[in-house]
């Protein structure tokens, strides 16, 4: 078995039935790659710490990861519903093909990280930090987008439906298979859009136009990301 895929994770329980500790360990050998440890509350006491890891394919659901560090981590097919992920710093992550449904990543950093064919259905990225983020084909039906930084993000062939924005920086990549229907909010634009006819500057009444005919409804804004455009 190749070193590279989790092979166990090992959990301990508190009495109250909250989680203790988590292992997780990989290869023949069953080498330790990772140890988080809480509180009866859930708080934590230690770990979290799995930057550089290959954790892919690992099961986190409904961990509290909240203010850990991700950085440069692979999770490529991890699961990781409901997780907490808080705070974290996953600058650099790969989470392709990942499962974040419902996942907390409020006010976390995914700056640079890949969410190509991730799924984070009706997950809180709330004041999340994504730039350029290679998101091609990630889903976000549902997900929660207030206040969201996104510049240089490919949404190319994205499910962004019924997900919600505001006032956020919007300059992401679209194309004829991104899904908006649904969508709304308010965006500083412009995005780029691309096509049989190549790329495009997309902003204003233009990109309002060009979500509603697809049956979203957004309002773009212009203000101290568009001014400066004249």
């Amino acid at each position: 078995m190749s070193q590279r895929e989790p092979v166990g994770e090992a959990r301990r329980w508190h009495p109250n039935g909250t989680l203790a500790s988590l292992r997780i360990t990989t290869g023949d050998d069953h080498r330790l790659l990772a140890e988080f440890e809480w509180t009866e509350a859930g708080e934590r006491i230690r770990g979290h710490d799995a930057v550089g890891l290959d954790l892919s394919g690992v099961d986190l659901t409904g961990v509290n990861l909240s203010e850990g560090w991700f950085t440069d981590a692979k999770l490529v097919g991890a699961r990781l519903v409901e997780a907490d992920l808080y705070r974290s710093d996953a600058q650099g992550a790969d989470f392709s093909g990942s499962d974040l449904s419902r996942a907390s990543l409020v006010r976390a950093n995914l700056d640079g990280a890949v969410l190509r064919g991730a799924v984070l259905d009706g997950a809180d990225l709330v004041k999340a930090s994504l730039c350029e983020v290679d998101a091609s084909g990630v889903s976000l039906r549902g997900a929660r987008l207030m206040g969201a930084s996104l510049l240089d993000v490919d949404l190319r062939g994205a499910d962004l439906a019924y997900a919600v924005l505001r006032e956020n920086s919007f300059k992401v990549t679209l194309d004829r298979a991104t899904r908006v229907e649904g969508l709304s909010g308010t965006v500083f634009g412009p995005v780029r859009v691309v096509g049989p006819e190549g790329v495009r500057e997309v902003g204003g009444a233009e990109l309002e136009e060009w979500v509603g005919i697809r049956g979203g409804g957004i309002q773009v804004r212009r203000g101290r990301r568009d001014a400066a455009r004249g």
